[in-house]
């Protein structure tokens, strides 16, 4: 089977970080294993490549340790949430 590409992948991040809701945060793993069943830890590069493009344009946050981090610098255990600027959104003006 096929790799799913980056905008799929992106697309379950963005689904699974919104489920969670404000204030919560995933695992990178739980994107990849809703993507596939078998031999998720292999898409685990290409989901920390989605999340960093998703953090940069402001659709999440990349957070290390409960704390936000720089989407081009960080390294080890990570997490990853709705963006602050995204959860209000939905907000009446």
């Amino acid at each position: 089977m096929a790799d799913p590409d980056a905008p799929l992948i992106e697309q379950a991040i963005l689904t699974l970080v919104a489920e969670r809701g404000e204030g919560k945060t995933i695992c990178p793993s739980e994107a990849a294993r809703s993507l596939t069943d078998e031999d998720w830890q292999r898409l685990m590069p290409k989901v920390r490549e989605a999340a960093i493009r998703l953090a940069k344009d402001g659709a999440i946050v990349i957070t290390r340790m409960g704390k936000k981090v720089d989407p081009d610098n960080f390294k080890g255990v990570y997490r990853l949430g709705v963006s602050p600027q995204e959860a209000g959104d939905g907000e009446a003006a």
